[in-house]
């Protein structure tokens, strides 16, 4: 390829679509999202600032749907990975097709990448969900990448970041079971933002843009699923996803008519939606469902002929 030099003081460097007009991108996101407006405007500066960025909180609080609002507004990909063990640093950087291999060699025509040199290459963002649990040799790859903007993948060469690539970590700290600890070396190439949950009327609101359904039913399901998360016997309760599918399932369980053995939509909606997404705490002796009939006994009130309530 033949090209004219540039003249001399020019700019020629391509430019990071992450920082072009931040402030449109920011109400746009915003117009999308309910609330967050203090989580937006942090993740945005973060990104804006070229650095990466780790959201750290329980699952079922947005982080994925800010993420792909910014990523449409600024006109760059977004790629997903699902941290787990079996992510592994080969898996993270690519391979070279076989077939390929074993007629030619090595060349790097056949390389396939994996997840982080595409979105290097893309100049887009990296969005990793439970990030914790990736082994610790697979976010090991990601240090240079994050903190040169290059990463060396064996047998094929050195890859270096367009403007535009970013690492995004989602991680939940309340969940300790088969996660790896994070080296202070990978922490340190991070800017953390603590994500909660939200507001009853944002939640409220939440759900009805996502089911279009009448306030009152997405008034009792937000309140039920929000007092599954101070539960004295839960270890953990559900998020706005648990509300959102109790409306939708309400709502599938009226349109197929007949009637629950104990004429309760709501009862059986709940148990369907919620007994996933809540954790016992085995001391008690409950099951799930013993302990969602109480939590929504004291939200619509005990049917008349309930028994004694666990």
């Amino acid at each position: 390829m033949t090209g004219t030099a540039p003249e001399p003081g020019i700019d020629t460097a391509p430019a990071d679509p992450l920082r072009d007009d931040p402030a449109t991108v920011y109400a746009g996101v915003a117009g999308e999202v309910v609330g967050r407006e203090e989580q937006l405007r942090a993740m945005l500066a973060v990104l804006v600032a070229g650095r990466n960025l780790l959201l750290e909180g329980p699952p079922g609080t947005g982080k994925s749907t800010a993420l792909r609002a910014i990523a449409r507004h600024c006109g760059v990909p977004l790629s997903m990975v699902e941290g787990n063990a079996e992510m592994t640093p080969q898996k993270m950087l690519g391979h070279h097709d076989p077939a390929a291999v074993l007629q030619h060699g090595y060349r790097a025509e056949d390389f396939v990448p994996g997840p982080l040199p595409a979105a290097m290459d893309a100049g887009g963002l990296l969005y990793v969900e439970e990030f914790n649990r990736l082994p610790e040799d697979t976010l090991n790859t990601l240090l240079t990448a994050m903190s040169e903007g290059e990463l060396t993948v064996p047998r094929f060469g050195l890859v270096t970041a367009k403007p535009g690539f970013r690492v995004i970590a989602a991680m939940n700290p309340y969940d300790n079971i088969g996660t790896t600890r994070v080296s202070v070396s990978v922490y340190d190439r991070l800017c953390r933002l603590s994500v909660g949950y939200q507001s009853e009327a944002e939640e409220i609101e939440i759900v009805l843009r996502r089911t279009a359904a009448e306030k009152e039913l997405a008034r009792t399901a937000v309140r039920l699923v929000r007092l599954t998360r101070t539960h004295p016997q839960l270890r953990s309760g559900c998020s706005v996803r648990g509300a959102i599918d109790l409306v939708l399932l309400v709502r599938a369980l009226r349109e197929l008519g007949g009637r629950p053995a104990d004429g309760d939509d709501m009862r059986a909606a709940a148990r369907l939606a919620l007994s996933s997404k809540i954790v016992v705490d085995e001391a008690f002796g409950l099951t799930a469902e013993d302990i969602i009939d109480s939590v929504l006994d004291e939200v619509v009130g005990a049917p008349a002929d309930a028994g004694p309530q666990p």
